[in-house]
């Protein structure tokens, strides 16, 4: 497919992680989709997306991803993002601390008929604690 039928995707998949519309999710990722970096207990497909962006979502309700930078190719899309959110539900375990957060990472999505195939990321996980409090800044 083309990079457009591939952007289009990665739309779709931005659209349900910042609104919290999960559905989007099985139009914009292949069932069996793997990710190579996935969240513990995160699975595969749709479905493992789903269950990791509900539970971000749930521990930061204004959860918003802002694109910083992107290239794309006719099987590929890659990009730095920066999250930012409010930590409002618990996450891995710790209580809400109301701080808010902002944390930069990178992706790598391989795309096939405009649906996320493979994934490969890196986001600031650490930092993200240290600006919880819940991780040591030294």
């Amino acid at each position: 497919m083309s990079k457009e039928s591939n952007l289009a995707g990665l739309q779709r998949f931005a659209e349900a992680v910042n609104t919290g519309n999960f559905s989007l999710f099985y139009d914009a990722v292949a069932p069996g989709a793997i990710d190579h970096d996935p969240a513990s207990g995160q699975g595969t497909g749709p479905e493992g997306y789903e269950r990791f962006f509900r539970e971000f979502r749930t521990a930061f309700p204004d959860l918003a991803v802002n694109v910083e930078h992107l290239v794309a190719d006719e099987d590929n899309i890659a990009f730095a993002y920066t999250i930012t959110g409010t930590h409002k539900g618990t996450l891995l375990g710790f209580a809400p601390t109301g701080k808010q957060i902002k944390v930069r990472g990178m992706q790598i999505g391989k795309f096939e008929n405009g649906k996320l195939v493979e994934r490969w990321g890196s986001s600031d996980q650490l930092g993200l604690l240290q600006q919880l409090g819940v991780a040591p800044t030294s």
